[in-house]
């Protein structure tokens, strides 16, 4: 199948043919997916596109999706992202995942990365679509129509081709780089990542957790305790309309809040960096009462920054760990990042033994023999052109 030729492309719009797809793509061991989407000015981004592909050159192959159809459910494309038989093939999986997962309520199972497939693969921590496309492919992806209208209807078929293409070339970077995993004996390497993609947890976010997301945090308890309940109140304000945080109140206009705590209307009439509806109506009125509460937090309840390690950083240590990091990296023939970060290695510097390094296949590679530079177990040796590990005599 060519959808870049001249045939009509017509989105499925309707249940039953979505029901007819999915009956079919049932039997393949694996489904390929991507979305288009609009996530300006609401809370949760909008679908306004889905692109599904199974193996095979017929044009009933690759179809897109019209969510935005008053005649289509996506309830059968729920039960085919269920059944766990099809693996459900993704590039940089986690924003069409966290779609998916306010749509249905569950997350797509099994699912497959190929971003982070490649990422073992040695293409580097996070590579683009296209460049791995025109690498494995051969093809050259038309990035022209990314950024156009993707609610409009009906679609141009500039924008359908686009949008097929896609999931049409996903299929072959799937396969290839499933068996480069094989040959190079990294297929676990990815299951920890893929772990974490498909823990609905990943997708959830606790309001009373939002203030953390604040920068430029004050470390005083009773201002932090004010704006956690500001920053509750927002998140859920926000969702409940459908409209982007900060366009409720910016994270400046918390700050300012949390410090001068206005506790009625008159006093919130006159504060500073707050757009005229947030000071009256139900906005000022949740405002009012989540300052309220967290002025009544008892002192033994303040939230806290999280601590520094207590443990300084080894300065010695860090640069053996550097150096470490380089020869790993390039004997395994992977990016450093994909290993570790310069932030890995300061928290290994200091000891942490929760850093993610000593977990699953960085554990192996690096993070045991990291460990040991930690403590003392293990040096750098120069011999000629070549570095070598030498476990000290004590």
């Amino acid at each position: 199948m060519n959808h870049g030729g001249k045939e009509e492309i017509s989105p499925i719009t309707a249940t039953r043919a979505l029901e007819e797809f999915c009956r079919r793509a049932a039997s393949f061991p694996y489904l390929t997916v991507d979305t288009e989407f609009v996530g300006e000015g609401c809370y949760y981004p909008r679908l306004c596109l889905v692109q599904l592909a199974v193996a095979g050159d017929g044009p009933e192959c690759a179809v897109a999706v019209d969510p935005l159809s008053p005649e289509l459910s996506l309830e059968p494309l729920h039960r085919l992202f269920s059944d766990a038989s099809v693996i459900k093939v993704f590039h940089a999986a986690r924003q069409d995942l966290a779609i998916f997962f306010h749509e249905f309520g569950s997350l797509p199972e099994p699912v497959f990365d190929t971003q982070l497939a490649a990422m073992v693969c040695g293409y580097g921590q996070s590579i683009g679509y296209e460049a791995l496309v025109n690498d494995i492919v051969g093809k050259q992806i038309d990035k022209s129509a990314r950024l156009l209208d993707w609610e409009r209807r009906p679609l141009p078929q500039k924008l359908l081709r686009y949008a097929l293409d896609d999931v049409i070339h996903l299929r072959a970077v799937h396969l290839k780089l499933t068996e480069r995993m094989r040959k190079l004996g990294r297929t676990q390497w990815i299951r920890d990542e893929l772990n974490v993609l498909a823990d609905p947890e990943t997708y959830r976010s606790d309001p009373r957790n939002a203030w953390k997301k604040v920068k430029k945090l004050k470390n005083n308890g009773k201002y932090l305790a004010v704006l956690r309940e500001l920053a509750a109140f927002r998140e859920e304000y926000a969702r409940s309309l459908n409209r982007p945080k900060n366009r409720i109140l910016t994270d400046d206009a918390l700050m300012h809040l949390a410090d001068a705590r206005p506790l009625n209307a008159a006093q919130l009439s006159g504060s500073r960096l707050l757009m005229s509806r947030a000071k009256r109506g139900e906005l000022a009125e949740g405002i009012i009462r989540a300052i309220r509460v967290g002025v009544e937090v008892p002192r033994e309840n303040w939230p806290r920054l999280q601590r520094k390690p207590d443990k300084p950083m080894n300065g010695a240590a860090f640069e053996l760990m550097r150096v470490l990091l380089k020869v790993r990296s390039k004997e395994l023939g992977v990016a450093e990042q994909v290993i570790a970060t310069s932030d890995d290695l300061r928290r290994l510097a200091s000891g942490d033994s929760d850093a993610k390094q000593m977990l699953g296949w960085r554990r192996d590679v690096f993070g045991n023999d990291a460990l040991k530079i930690y403590e003392g177990r293990l040096a750098i040796a120069v011999n000629g052109q070549r570095l070598n590990l030498v476990e000290p005599k004590v």
